[in-house]
């Protein structure tokens, strides 16, 4: 029997498989093989920019590894909105166009990943695993405040990668079902989490985004509208942001926007946010701003969706 990992020549699971513990699949990882962990990794030597062994110039992203940037979440009457550009940059150069930052972490909730992409992707996948390891165990859901400090403790967990650079922090979000409604959680580096009024945003763009999210969100905007305002301020982020990649008219790649709601989560087809992108960048053509009419000057002015009701718009 290999001792380090308790395998059994034959075959069947080992002694830690079968004895009754905690329900987080993370605490039995750490406990019985935490090597695997991605905060419990060790880097390689990076080679510094210039120096011996360096490509000359520091080469394509200078070795760096691609990070993801930005996600924005805004709460809507029937429960939340996560929307993510497409682009990852690695130092001054487009790692990949098309990677996707916006997954579900279960049935009724969503996460959105901003900083170095392999880990913040390995993250989400071990949270989706440790969400239905409990469920399996326990045969109940957990709570929003069990998912938020799961995450959170998650995260802690990989301070010491964060501390060398390789951060991630992700933006969680949700509709409790035991509260009604939908709710916003961010983090920072450390695990810490707080919980976000309306919206928010994350990432290089984030202070672009919040900017354009301040002046279009409306309370009780319906998802459609809410879908409108994500794509609105992932195009201000781009616009301002060059890690932040804006809708490919081109290549057709779309933002990943998902709706959480007492009904679950449903990712946007492509075909829905077409007419969404669509709309947007005709409301930009010769207005790359999006900057409201004067008042007084006989237009309807803004860029933004409607609010239901005739002659007003969610206005920048």
């Amino acid at each position: 029997m290999d001792h380090r990992s308790g395998a059994d020549p034959s075959g069947r699971l080992p002694a830690a498989f079968l004895v009754p513990g905690s329900s987080s699949f993370t605490d039995f990882v750490r406990e019985h093989a935490p090597e695997v962990l991605p905060g419990a990794r060790r880097l390689p030597g990076a080679v510094p920019v210039g120096g011996p062994g360096a490509v000359p110039g520091g080469g394509p992203g200078a070795g760096q590894p691609p990070h993801a940037t930005t996600i924005v979440a805004l709460v809507t009457a029937d429960g939340v909105v996560v929307a993510g550009d497409r682009r990852a940059t690695a130092g001054n150069v487009i790692a990949q166009r098309d990677i996707e930052k916006v997954f579900p972490a279960d049935d009724h909730s969503a996460v959105g990943i901003a900083g170095t992409a392999g880990l913040a992707l390995e993250m989400v996948r071990l949270f989706q695993v440790e969400l239905e390891h409990y469920e399996k165990l326990e045969g109940a859901l957990m709570s929003f405040e069990g998912k938020a400090n799961r995450l959170s403790a998650m995260i802690r967990g990989n301070l010491g990668l964060a501390m060398q650079g390789l951060a991630v922090v992700p933006l969680f979000a949700g509709y409790d079902l035991d509260a009604r409604r939908g709710r916003i959680v961010s983090y920072d580096v450390t695990g810490g989490r707080y919980e976000e009024v309306d919206h928010h945003a994350v990432g290089s763009g984030s202070v672009f985004a919040r900017g354009a999210l301040k002046k279009l969100f409306r309370p009780g905007l319906g998802s459609a509208d809410a879908v409108r305002v994500a794509v609105e301020a992932l195009w201000d982020a781009a616009d301002d942001d060059s890690a932040t990649g804006g809708p490919d008219l081109v290549r057709r790649t779309w933002p990943v926007v998902a709706v959480v709601s007492a009904e679950g989560y449903r990712r946007l087809e492509q075909e829905e946010l077409s007419a969404v992108v669509e709309g947007v960048v005709a409301g930009r053509t010769g207005n790359p701003g999006g900057a409201p009419a004067l008042a007084g000057s006989g237009t309807d002015g803004g860029t933004g969706p409607g609010t239901g009701t005739e002659g007003q718009g969610v206005q920048r």
